[in-house]
């Protein structure tokens, strides 16, 4: 009879994750996912790279007139988890009402203050506009991963910020030596 495995957990903070081929789950397929929380209570994360049709000035219906610049920013689904709820993941020195601090510079505000100052113009020179995010229950994550649904690579502010939505999840694998088109849908283990 085998001794149970005994696995040290290990953070995911700061990493990204990018779903296998074999991840055919709605929003995660081909998604890559910043994570921005992980640890023994769960995960919470952000997808960077998929985008809505929904643009910047969609959330200021009622309120044109506050627009002064980046009307055509698109949107992107952070998650299916409060799919109604904004979340801007962004860098930056200002800190905003409700701004949760990342690991490298990075920032998550859900505050009204950050949208209306980049609609203003005054907001952080890099964000992403998400709406929703993902999230993961105790030990959930970790099944998932055993089970081969993600790979997890360090995260790059470059490829949020700056790297087209399209290729998010081909620069994310190139970190690892992977080529994003050769990776088989087929699970194994050794």
């Amino acid at each position: 009879m085998s001794e149970p495995i005994n696995v040290e957990f290990s953070s995911l903070r700061d990493h990204f994750l990018v779903a296998m081929p074999g991840l055919v789950d709605g929003i995660f397929t081909g998604s890559v996912t910043y994570m921005c929380e992980h640890d023994e209570e769960g995960a919470m994360g952000i997808v960077i790279n998929r985008p809505t049709s929904l643009v910047f000035s969609d959330l200021f219906e009622d309120r044109l007139d506050i627009i002064e610049s980046r009307q055509d920013l698109t949107i992107v689904a952070g998650g299916p988890v409060q799919v109604d709820r904004g979340l801007i993941l962004h860098d930056g020195e200002k800190h905003w009402d409700s701004t949760m601090e990342l690991p490298n510079g990075l920032k998550l505000t859900t505050s009204n203050d950050i949208i209306e100052a980049i609609a203003r113009g005054e907001g952080p020179e890099n964000f992403l506009v998400a709406l929703g995010y993902a999230g993961w229950g105790p030990g959930q994550l970790e099944d998932e991963i055993i089970n081969n649904a993600w790979l997890n690579t360090p995260a790059d502010k470059a490829i949020i910020f700056q790297t087209p939505f399209e290729k998010r999840a081909v620069a994310a694998l190139a970190q690892l030596g992977i080529d994003y088109n050769l990776i088989s849908s087929q699970a194994g283990h050794a």
